[in-house]
């Protein structure tokens, strides 16, 4: 399996390869060359377990990597997980709701960064190799990155937050982690200031050559790869038979976790909806129903993680909305860094979205409290209530994207009282915190990056 860039210009690498360079020398995202059909493995996979179903769907995208060695890496990374199932499934109204909140930082990106983790210290090995990671996280990736990335000997991670726009626990969990190798950086400025930076200082290809620079993001192939699998898991849970179809519904700030559901159903999935819930910041819903992508203003939500206008993985659906024409996709993206704005019809039958605001939210974890006894975490909530409102007669596969008690301000908020605690998070002190504040320029990261690798 080789992999591509978007916009045609980077000759084509193998699985490792791709995985380390992260985000394509021109510009673009990686895609395999070419989507696999597993329509006829579907019936010999419904009873396997969530590694094994993994195995399977990670060889094929990963197969110049020994197929014990991959093995290995899974099961590593997943016996992190505090459930057996890993994403298991939980009633909740008429939907069903998929966990995919057990891993160390209760969180979904804990799925693909567990495994993106183990995938780095691997390849790093068998070649060699040391690797300085440069993230953005407008909350729970920056947490799960550094504890996916915490114990690794050959790695150095730099985690850009938006100074006090992240929630409390979020930032005191990335923070907290005093380790050699992790380097918490406070922009002051937005999510969109942080990933604008990373992108800039990677396509600086001299720099990131010199300093051995790879992502963890979701612009890197490894991310989307992991959460195809619960896709898969979650269909043949909720599911008696390979000929029904099921809808999910998907809180979405970056398009990575709809985008592995939207390459599941590319693969054979039998997939019959994509709900795709935004919360104020609703780029990607005005995107599908007018056929202009606009960055607009960051409005504050109770939803923080979803605070995004710019999508870094839009570009990769847009490729497929483009019918793979990666000339095409070009001529969209530079018009979009010339005007801030690009015009395309993306409609697609399988992706509908909708908009949740603030107080929408708070009513939906309020009411799925009391009547369903389930605490939603304010992005989880957003997802629900789109399903209830698309689909009010279907039973809808809701994507769980955080534990709730990562949020306490907004379930206070919404319930009068602080309830669903964990206590993973109350251990969290502000006192043991560590981070330095940077304004949003990209020769400050630069320059940070550089110190604190001439230093370490």
């Amino acid at each position: 399996m080789k992999y591509r860039s978007t916009r045609g210009q980077t000759d084509e690498l193998p699985f490792m390869d791709a995985i380390l360079t992260g985000q394509a020398p021109d510009g673009g995202l990686f895609l395999p060359s070419e989507l696999p059909d597993f329509s006829d493995k579907l019936d010999s996979w419904r009873d396997l377990s969530y590694t094994e179903l993994a195995f399977e769907i990670m060889s094929v995208f990963a197969n110049d990597i020994p197929q014990d060695d991959l093995k290995e890496i899974i099961e590593k990374a997943y016996s992190t997980f505090r459930d057996d199932e890993i994403t298991p499934l939980a009633p909740a109204g008429k939907n069903l709701i998929l966990e995919l909140f057990h891993g160390p930082t209760l969180a979904f990106k804990d799925v693909a960064l567990q495994f993106l983790g183990r995938l780095f210290d691997y390849i790093l090995e068998q070649r060699d190799l040391k690797l300085n990671i440069l993230a953005a996280t407008s909350g729970d990736t920056g947490s799960a990155a550094i504890y996916g990335l915490k114990d690794s000997e050959r790695v150095h991670v730099f985690v850009m937050h938006p100074h006090n726009r992240t929630s409390k626990i979020q930032a005191m969990q990335m923070c907290t982690v005093n380790q050699k190798n992790i380097h918490n950086i406070a922009v002051e400025g937005s999510f969109d200031d942080c990933q604008g930076m990373m992108k800039d200082i990677f396509n600086q290809l001299d720099f990131k050559k010199q300093y051995d620079l790879g992502a963890v993001n979701s612009v890197n192939w490894g991310r989307l790869l992991a959460q195809t699998v619960y896709y898969f898991y979650a269909y043949f849970r909720a599911t008696e038979n390979n000929q029904q179809k099921l809808s999910f519904s998907v809180p979405t700030g970056n398009f990575g976790d709809i985008f592995a559901g939207y390459l599941a159903a590319k693969m054979g999935l039998p997939i019959k909806k994509l709900y795709l819930a935004t919360n104020e910041n609703d780029v990607l819903c005005r995107a599908f129903d007018t056929g202009i992508y606009k960055k607009g203003t960051v409005h504050h939500s109770v939803s923080p993680s979803m605070d995004i206008q710019l999508a870094s993985n839009f570009e990769r659906y847009l490729f497929y909305s483009c019918g793979q024409d990666a000339t095409k996709l070009r001529s969209l993206m530079e018009e979009f860094k010339a005007k801030g704005e690009l015009h395309y019809d993306i409609s697609c039958e399988l992706i509908e979205a909708k908009r949740c605001d603030t107080e929408t939210t708070l009513a939906t974890i309020k009411n799925y409290s009391e009547e369903n006894d389930y605490v939603l975490d304010p992005h989880t909530a957003t997802g629900v209530h789109v399903a209830d409102l698309l689909a009010p007669d279907e039973q809808i596969v809701c994507l769980a994207t955080a534990h709730s008690g990562k949020f306490p301000e907004s379930i206070k908020l919404a319930c009068g009282e602080v309830i669903g605690n964990h206590p993973i998070l109350d251990a969290l002190s502000e006192d043991d915190m560590k981070y330095q504040v940077a304004d949003a320029h990209t020769e400050t990261i630069k320059s940070i990056i550089v110190k604190t690798l001439e230093e370490a």
